[in-house]
């Protein structure tokens, strides 16, 4: 069984994609951006100035 600590809960587009990734052990959701070879990730901040986390074992 593969155990991997990210799981994408969110995927939109093809040349320029838009991703939330969810770190399994901390709940900590990740906003990743892609288009062309350029790429960035960062932590996904609700209106509240705080990091969006998701309760671990939700996320699947």
């Amino acid at each position: 069984m593969k155990n991997d600590r990210f799981i994408k809960t969110f995927s939109q587009g093809i040349m320029s994609c838009f991703e939330v990734w969810v770190d399994r052990e901390t709940g900590v959701n990740y906003l990743y951006h892609a288009t062309g070879e350029s790429a960035g990730l960062t932590v996904l901040m609700g209106r509240d100035g705080k990091p969006v986390i998701t309760p671990i074992g939700a996320e699947e």
